[in-house]
């Protein structure tokens, strides 16, 4: 198991929530794994970068040009963080828009759930269905169960589950 990802968003939407999943996903699995964040203004709104590395890396930093997959949870970060990614890397990227990518409403589906911040998972659910990452669903779905709040855990899966079903 090795894998560079990239998570990409604005403060608020659940960038670090997302990457401590696929984190401690890896890590249940038995994987090493590095992650590194960047979040300077995300209080107001700015750019929030982090990178996972699952798998024997010596540095959690990603090169231009190296990760395998890049999720967005904002189009708007795609000129700054896009490049992060290998040319062939896979790309994912909540927007309605299509684009050079692979679009999933996640924004618009975690409001037909009543919970817009649940994006981060319905996004999740879509790179997990697409069969973007080193690690399962099931590993992911536990995760989820483990590391929520009690009184969110319903909801969130109910964000993951939704993501896996966006085609």
């Amino acid at each position: 198991m090795r894998q560079q990802i990239v998570v990409s968003g604005l403060g608020g939407q659940g960038v670090l929530f997302l990457t401590r999943v696929i984190a401690e996903s890896a890590l249940r699995r038995g994987a090493a794994v590095l992650t590194a964040e960047t979040h300077g203004m995300a209080q107001r709104g700015g750019s929030v970068l982090s990178t996972i590395k699952v798998g024997a890396f010596r540095s959690p930093l990603i090169a231009c040009g190296t990760a395998d997959v890049g999720l967005f949870l904002a189009a708007e970060n795609l000129p700054v963080h896009g490049p992060l990614l290998r040319s062939d890397g896979a790309l994912l990227v909540s927007s309605g828009e299509p684009g050079p990518y692979r679009a999933v409403d996640a924004a618009a589906v975690a409001r037909a759930l009543g919970a817009p911040v649940l994006a981060n998972l319905v996004l999740l659910g879509a790179a997990v269905a697409d069969d973007l990452l080193c690690i399962d669903g099931d590993a992911i779905e536990a995760t989820i169960r483990a590391i929520s709040p009690p009184q969110l855990t319903a909801a969130n899966l109910e964000a993951f589950h939704q993501g896996l079903a966006q085609e």
